[in-house]
């Protein structure tokens, strides 16, 4: 073996470590529960927001937990339970993608495309490459696995990477993929009355994604999440909702149920 070879063959085992250990991560870790302690204060001044019902206007409460909702948590019918920033509940890890384990899902995915793209960029070399001292027969071999390899990388490179972008976008706009449905539709009846929506939890692009990867860019690619604390009578501020003045102090906006 070359050195290049050598090279791209320890790059390459780095980058598919990371990603399956990322996913096992994304498996295992637990998206976050509701506290079981917690209760919201409206008289709070540390908290500037609380989600209301569209119908009645009362504090979010889950009838199958039996508890208080905090802002953006939802209840998963399949874990059957309520998940603090509840993202979206994917069927391949098995889990809810939520507030504790949503950086460990995203590293996965950027490390997934990386490797995809990377597997792609080596079959393409190593057909282009091909030794002329290799049999006809040996060669055929080898070219039928690398178009059959390549049939099936292109499409989940691709669709990999529509959802990394989509999660980009989101992490920019500090959205959740249930958020993002949500602002559609408030946005259309925003427009109906002559206002303008804007997402209530959205800091600013950099401050968005310090919120979710973690203050230092050094961490964003590594399975750390020492930035994510759950705490039981704030919950609010847990997720870094800051009081600006377009926020205001004890802001109340629907949210679904």
């Amino acid at each position: 073996m070359t050195s290049p070879g050598i090279v791209n063959a320890v790059a390459f085992t780095s980058v598919a470590f990371m990603c399956v250990l990322n996913y096992a991560f994304s498996i295992f870790a637990d998206p976050g529960r509701v506290p079981s302690s917690f209760m919201p204060d409206i008289e709070d001044p540390e908290v500037p927001i609380h989600e209301i019902k569209r119908k009645g206007g009362d504090l979010r409460f889950c009838q199958k937990c039996s508890c208080f909702k905090p802002p953006r948590a939802h209840h998963c019918c399949v874990c059957k339970r309520c998940i603090l920033r509840m993202d979206h509940h994917c069927i391949w890890i098995n889990n809810c993608v939520g507030h504790a384990n949503y950086k460990v899902f995203f590293v996965f995915v950027v490390y997934a495309v990386i490797a995809c793209v990377y597997s792609l960029v080596l079959l393409v070399g190593s057909l282009t490459n091909d030794s002329i001292n290799d049999k006809q027969q040996t060669a055929d071999s080898f070219r039928i696995a690398y178009v059959i390899s390549g049939l099936l990388l292109v499409p989940l490179s691709i669709a990999l990477s529509v959802l990394l972008g989509w999660h980009i976008y989101l992490i920019l706009q500090n959205k959740t993929t249930i958020e993002y449905h949500e602002g559609v539709r408030a946005t259309r009846l925003a427009e109906k009355g002559g206002n303008v929506y804007k997402h209530p939890y959205d800091l600013g692009a950099f401050e968005n994604l310090t919120t979710v990867l973690g203050p230092s860019i050094f961490c964003w690619i590594c399975p750390i999440s020492r930035h994510i604390v759950i705490l039981a009578h704030t919950l609010s501020v847990t997720f870094r909702i800051k009081r600006k003045t377009e926020v205001g102090k004890g802001l109340h906006f629907l949210a679904p149920e």
